[in-house]
């Protein structure tokens, strides 16, 4: 199944470089662009994208309202952040406003194509440097915890634990750890349900705030 990809930059060329990297996978297609917030609410909800890439700052209208605008209205897209600011009240914002992911622009393009379709798949996309500041400014305002859900998991279960920390998606846990993608999506739901936690950030800084990712 094709996923149907929107962006929202005002940068011209980065807009069609992006376009150029996505239609390099069969499995994307680029089927509209815009270079504004109001402009990426309009064409979303007349071409329905699985996905929207959307910029942060743009002069005719930020994109952290457009997400939450769109979002709004189609609760079943997926908004993916996509910047050159990785600061963390950025980050909050987005997650607040609903995005489903938040990645720098300077990720390489086989990254991003790989984000993309993981966020399609319902995946919480964050690069590796966006999850470690994000968890690092969330445990440096909490004091260590136990968490009674840790001793449930299996020990295959910590590790995919442990590779979420990482900031791995479930296509990279499966390459490490030799296991299917259908696999690594069952111990992620398991994991989720153990530690009692609503996604993977949430995951993750449970496995830094008790220690386990320093472990690990």
């Amino acid at each position: 199944m094709t996923v149907r990809v929107l962006l929202a930059d005002d940068h011209d060329l980065l807009r069609q470089g992006l376009a150029a990297i996505l239609g390099t996978d069969p499995d994307l297609e680029v089927v509209g662009e815009c270079a504004d917030g109001p402009s990426a609410v309009r064409r979303a909800r007349v071409l329905e994208p699985d996905v929207v890439l959307m910029d942060i700052e743009m002069p005719g209208g930020d994109g952290l309202a457009a997400t939450a605008q769109i979002l709004a209205a189609q609760p079943g897209a997926r908004v993916m952040v996509l910047t050159t600011f990785d600061l963390d009240e950025y980050v909050l914002a987005a997650l607040r406003a609903g995005a489903s992911g938040f990645l720098v622009k300077t990720m390489p393009p086989a990254k991003i194509v790989a984000a993309v379709k993981a966020c399609a798949g319902g995946e919480l996309m964050l690069g590796p440097t966006v999850l470690d500041r994000l968890v690092a400014s969330y445990v440096q305002r909490t004091e260590p915890a136990a968490f009674p859900g840790l001793d449930a998991l299996t020990d295959r279960e910590r590790e995919v634990l442990l590779a979420m920390a990482q900031g791995l998606s479930n296509v990279e846990i499966g390459q490490a750890l030799y296991m299917a993608e259908t696999t690594v999506k069952t111990h992620v739901t398991r994991v989720l349900a153990k530690l009692g936690v609503r996604d993977r950030v949430q995951a993750v800084v449970v496995a830094h705030r008790s220690g386990l990712a320093r472990r690990g």
